[in-house]
């Protein structure tokens, strides 16, 4: 038996290190002499006459996850095993969508709290609170919240320290996410675990850990390539597109974690420009390669796509830390600077007003949204009863090729985009989630335009309209405060003009 372990443990040994390899770098390339012998259940006869079977979700469960250990030895207790750790990475990763979820929900539901000992406890505290010790409530409270831990935390802690674990985690919690939006697993234990992952990726990526670079046209291409890939707000088209939005009066910023290296985590588009552009056309447009970065031209910067890369990150604080950071960056290379503005996106404003105007509709085509001369001037362009016209219109791009139909649409539709950005409310703050990101981070709604991105994607999303949040830098602390306290959102004359417009023409 000695021999046969002697023999066996080089062989184990560089299993182990498939597995690490396998794990770090995403794809699964463990021949399947390994995947059994790491993965594989203890020897049965069935085994041992070639046929190998794959452990069950209970069983790879039972064996991966640690107990917590008792609360008088918590300091003592070894540390998971790495080949555990491993096992469960690997195994997980080699599921598909649907087993994912079901491994999840069990997880979650099976390796949680142990409710038992919480309410023993929970019992506890309130006898010595009624007996007014209070060194006993003290020590019973401190075991209550040890054992308020999840028994899957202690797995996750475990994986963290891992290579290629951090980047396992959030991949992870991208997958419950989704998991949890598709509605494939829901209840309350997995959006619970959910929120104990995300709390834990927050300590992990707090922006004491968070690097910020600077993306060039000399960045490796590979790096290059994730950012083309990763732009979720005007997609980049191809390598001329990516070298101008890198290149002169343009700037890219992305956090970084060293235990992700490689893999931008958030990243910020800037434009550097003589005014705050209303237009995202003036922006992505093509800049001549030849043409040299005049820092006495630039007077504003403009945040034009900010883009989370890592869903799993999803409710981390990065994109308030991002801007703030990248604001000093600029004051630092240019002075001159004065204004600093976004140039934003509405997405949802189309599908609002279009849900609006099929509960608003009037007998006989009309709407309350529009006056009655509004109606009347779109329904002789359009051909049509006005209600009608406007929902064909609204559901293509096709009014924007008609001088006639843009023109008529401007004052209606500025009006009303005012108001479902200053006025529709989600819990009392602003329901759009942009609005809201740039509000928390004590931003004013500035000026809203039209016609700013007249692309497919900005058609469909805003009818073509944009929004810049203008960051009065010494004002911003205190916007925030009141917004997150108040809910009270600061905005310009234009805005509040049109919102005022929107009260007297328009009924909801």
């Amino acid at each position: 038996m000695m021999r046969l372990l002697h023999f066996l443990k080089p062989q184990l040994i560089q299993h182990v290190a498939a597995l690490g390899n396998c794990v770090s770098s995403g794809r699964c390339r463990l021949n399947r002499a390994s995947c059994h012998l790491l993965t594989a259940e203890p020897l049965k006869p069935a085994v041992r006459q070639g046929c190998s079977i794959s452990p069950t979700m209970d069983d790879m469960l039972s064996r991966s996850v640690p107990p917590l250990p008792p609360y008088e030895t918590k300091e003592k207790s070894p540390p998971p095993s790495d080949v555990q750790s491993l096992q469960f990475m690997c195994y997980y990763k080699a599921l598909d969508r649907g087993d994912r979820a079901t491994f999840l929900g069990k997880l979650a539901t099976e390796f949680g709290v142990d409710h038992a000992q919480v309410t023993e406890l929970s019992g506890k505290v309130v006898q010595a609170q009624q007996k007014r010790d209070t060194g006993t409530v003290l020590q019973v409270e401190d075991r209550l919240r040890y054992y308020l831990t999840p028994q899957y935390k202690v797995l996750f802690s475990h994986i963290s320290k891992l290579e290629g674990g951090m980047k396992f985690l959030v991949d992870l919690r991208a997958d419950i996410v989704e998991s949890l939006a598709s509605k494939l697993a829901d209840g309350p234990h997995i959006r619970e675990m959910s929120g104990v992952l995300k709390s834990m990726l927050s300590e992990w990526f707090s922006v004491g850990f968070l690097n910020l670079e600077r993306i060039t046209w000399q960045s490796p291409c590979e790096l290059l390539q994730k950012i083309s890939e990763y732009e979720a707000v005007h997609p980049v088209r191809n390598w001329t597109d990516m070298k101008r939005r890198v290149g002169p009066y343009r700037r890219c910023y992305a956090f970084a974690h060293s235990s992700m290296p490689g893999e931008p985590l958030i990243m910020l588009h800037v434009a550097l420009m003589q005014q705050i552009s209303g237009s995202i056309q003036a922006i992505v447009k093509e800049i001549p390669a030849s043409e040299v970065e005049d820092g006495n031209k630039i007077k504003s910067a403009i945040f034009y796509s900010i883009s989370l890369t890592q869903q799993g990150l999803q409710g981390v604080e990065l994109g308030t830390y991002l801007i703030k950071r990248v604001v000093k960056e600029l004051q630092a290379e240019f002075p001159q600077i004065e204004e600093f503005s976004s140039l934003s996106p509405i997405p949802g404003f189309t599908k609002w007003l279009v849900g609006v105007l099929n509960s608003q509709t009037k007998d006989g085509g009309k709407t309350e949204l529009f006056l009655e001369s509004e109606c009347k001037e779109i329904s002789d362009i359009a051909g049509g009863p006005a209600s009608e016209s406007l929902k064909r219109l609204f559901n293509s791009n096709e009014w924007m090729r008609s001088e006639r139909l843009v023109k008529a649409l401007e004052a209606p539709l500025m009006r009303l985009c005012s108001w479902y950005l200053y006025g529709e409310k989600h819990r009392g703050f602003a329901l759009n989630p942009v609005a809201n990101f740039h509000l928390q981070n004590g931003a004013i709604m500035w000026r809203l335009n039209w016609m700013a991105d007249t692309s497919p994607r900005g058609a469909t999303a805003s009818c073509g309209m944009m929004v810049n949040y203008r960051y009065f830098l010494e004002n911003t602390s205190a916007n925030s405060t009141k917004y997150l306290r108040t809910k009270h959102i600061e905005a310009s004359e234009q805005v509040l003009n049109l919102v005022s417009q929107f009260k007297r023409h328009s009924k909801l």
